[in-house]
């Protein structure tokens, strides 16, 4: 394997070796030729980069009669931060009723155990209230995003839960899921995360 080193007046340098295996195909990496720049490197990322992201989708259902805060199934993704400096960019989509009008659902984003919504304020919850506007028919989608900082490397795992305020809480379908081309349906929600070099 054939490598070629750039050395600073230092003594020191930056070596660049050809790859371990033989690639399928020639490689080619063009230094800019209009500019200066330095080249970066997931070790050594510009503040702003983007380093891992990852996503998951739901398009099954999810109902629970809990008053509390409750995992919804498939809603989560776990990400492993590369340095303590770096946050966690949060996306969310949930779509969600209630089987009784006019009652609600509340969504809250969680790190782990820790709602990252809202304000502990007394008894009341922290999260989006969802409601079905006194017609099981239809239901109601929130998007947010949210910028965390963990300040860990540890595995993190971020979540949706919801919580009824009676009766039944749904996701993904109205509160009737009434089985009609005309009204019923059914939907998606979803929860991305992206590591931000810090």
């Amino acid at each position: 394997m054939s490598s070629l080193k750039l050395l600073h007046s230092g003594g020191n340098g930056v070596i660049i070796s050809a790859p371990s295996s033989n690639p399928a195909a020639n490689r080619t990496i063009t230094v800019p030729g209009d500019a200066d720049g330095e080249m970066l490197t997931t070790t050594n990322p510009k503040t702003g980069n983007i380093i891992q992201v990852v996503s998951t989708t739901k398009t099954d259902t999810f109902t629970t009669t809990s008053t509390s805060f409750t995992d919804v199934t498939g809603l989560s993704v776990a990400i492993t931060p590369s340095s303590t400096s770096n946050k966690i960019l949060v996306i969310m989509s949930v779509d969600a009723s209630n089987t009784s009008a006019p009652k609600s659902v509340i969504a809250g984003l969680f790190r782990g155990s820790t709602n990252l919504l809202g304000s502990a304020v007394s008894n009341r919850k922290r999260g989006f209230q969802l409601a079905n506007f006194g017609d099981t028919n239809v239901g109601e989608s929130i998007g947010f995003q949210f910028l965390d900082s963990p300040s860990t490397t540890s595995e993190t795992t971020y979540k949706i839960q919801v919580a009824a305020q009676a009766d039944t809480a749904v996701v993904n379908r109205s509160g009737s899921d009434a089985d009609n081309a005309g009204y019923g349906y059914r939907s998606a929600s979803s929860i991305t995360v992206m590591e931000v070099a810090g």
